[in-house]
């Protein structure tokens, strides 16, 4: 097929491979610069000329992390990417929203060709605004708290004018993501302005229900009932970080137009403050965290599912690699502050003393509080409304994603998953049955982005997640059957104390 694709923009031209094509770096927006930073993301200026997609666009501005080695300061980043099978036909169209925290990430490190060829289906990985650049809020500016969920909904307009034209169906658009992205899907999926541009959506690992205790994130993070931000909430906390920096000056022009000119270098230091989009405006009217539980959400089958050991990644990352591992008395105090009156029961039920360190009993705690119980309130959330399949990724002998401390075993730890759906340039090569893993995976997430089913011929079979049969699929390279997850993450124990 030809390399050389009409969009409504212009003409681009991509890269042909044996078997499959790609093009990157394709503008679905205006650059958000000047006087369109902090605003919805504008129609994109039409080329006359073939232009070049055969590089990735410039990420998203960003300070490099441990989990995400990417650093940018450019503003002009509305990029997406398109990996396509090379054989004609109206295929199913996946979106993939990568994840890192809210502040960091960019949609070309996820290379989709295996995905794309083996499946038959055409992959967009595309960039939004992240940090202060996504999420900002302040008084009298207007959509703020939800650039960056404009901008995802700026690429699913793209897609459902322009996918054809790589053989993709406009009709039948797949929304997935993982971690961060997961939590964008779960806000698509009540935003108003996302109805009927998707048809199914995926949630790997996503916290849109998510309750975490003090210490669940790193040493002294605070206690967050939900990890939703209300507008006002956000403005507030705009007006008094802009203040305490000095970027308005009182007596001159408009703050917005003032904050407009701060220098991306200034910015960039504050941007993981706004690492969440808020509620309360017009692009996210309702907190989904309210939502889902009311039934408010857009009827389309939902995938979703979590990772075995979730928090190993976090404790890891921030605890024991930043030279703080967790010492028996310092888990103690973690249970004070993270349980209070209920401390003495959580140690009863994850001793230390039957871990491999403090640390690792620490993940399991919040692992089961946090991230086991938010899968599982989501799923039983969204089962009584829609199509529901739920799953656990088991592998605990996964290629760790981000160096590991040498003595801590990631397990399958958050975003462990993601090697086994994209080509990463991962830190170690998947074994013969991991491969088998991952191309069963593949399988089951395309047959679902097909039919809204991920079930299919010579895979093992998946059923439906209810409250009166909460199945849940353990995807294992040495087994896929169903588990008790229930049991598994002692959820009655931690419903009992909600």
């Amino acid at each position: 097929m030809n390399n050389i694709v009409e969009l409504d923009s212009g003409r681009v031209r991509g890269l042909t491979y044996e078997k499959h094509r790609l093009f990157q770096g394709i503008p679905y927006a205006a650059p958000p610069v000047g006087e369109r930073r902090w605003c919805s993301p504008q129609p994109v200026d039409p080329w006359p000329q073939v232009r070049d997609a055969t590089e990735p666009g410039s990420p998203c501005p960003q300070l490099p992390q441990d989990f995400a080695d990417i650093a940018s300061l450019d503003e002009d980043c509305l990029f997406l990417n398109v990996t396509a099978p090379r054989t004609g036909g109206s295929k199913p169209v996946m979106v993939w929203l990568h994840g890192g925290g809210g502040a960091n990430g960019e949609g070309a490190i996820f290379d989709a060709h295996r995905l794309s060829v083996a499946e038959d289906v055409v992959v967009v990985t595309p960039n939004s605004r992240l940090g202060i650049f996504g999420n900002f809020g302040y008084p009298s500016l207007a959509g703020g708290g939800g650039f960056g969920i404009e901008d995802q909904q700026a690429v699913l307009r793209w897609v459902q004018r322009n996918i054809d034209a790589f053989g993709g169906d406009p009709g039948n658009v797949t929304l997935f993501g993982e971690s961060y992205g997961g939590l964008d899907v779960s806000a698509h999926l009540v935003a108003p302005g996302s109805a009927g541009l998707f048809h199914r959506a995926i949630v790997q690992s996503g916290f849109a229900l998510l309750r975490s205790p003090a210490g669940a994130w790193a040493p002294g993070s605070p206690e967050m009932p939900t990890m939703w931000l209300s507008t006002v909430e956000l403005d507030e906390l705009a007006e008094h970080l802009v203040g305490q920096l000095g970027w308005v000056q009182p007596g001159k022009e408009a703050a917005i137009e003032q904050l407009r000119r701060v220098p991306v270098e200034q910015l960039i230091n504050v941007s993981s403050v706004f690492s969440r989009p808020a509620f309360g405006g017009a692009v996210l009217p309702e907190s989904p965290a309210q939502a889902l539980p009311g039934g408010r959400f857009h009827r389309v089958p939902v995938l979703t599912g979590g990772t075995r050991d979730e928090a190993r990644l976090f404790t890891a990352l921030f605890w024991d690699a930043a030279g703080q591992p967790i010492t028996p008395d310092g888990y103690d105090k973690l249970l004070t502050d993270g349980f209070d009156a209920a401390a003495d029961e959580v140690a009863e039920r994850y001793p230390v003393d039957a871990h491999a360190s403090p640390s690792l009993a620490w993940a399991d705690v919040i692992g089961d509080a946090a991230w086991a119980r938010s899968v599982w309130n989501f799923a039983n959330a969204l089962s009584a409304e829609t199509a529901t399949y739920v799953y656990e990724f088991a592998d605990r002998e996964a290629p760790p994603v981000v160096p590991f401390p040498p003595g801590f075993p990631p397990g399958a730890h958050h975003s462990a998953e993601v090697a086994y759906q994209f080509d990463l340039g991962d830190p170690a090569p998947l074994t013969e049955a991991q491969r088998r893993l991952a191309a069963t995976m593949n399988h089951y997430w395309a047959n679902f982005a097909r039919s809204g089913d991920p079930n299919g011929p010579d895979l093992p079979g998946w059923q439906t997640f209810s409250a009166a049969d909460p199945h849940v699929q353990s995807l294992h390279p040495e087994q896929i059957t169903g588990t008790n997850f229930a049991a598994e993450h002692r959820l009655d124990f931690w419903s009992a104390l909600a």
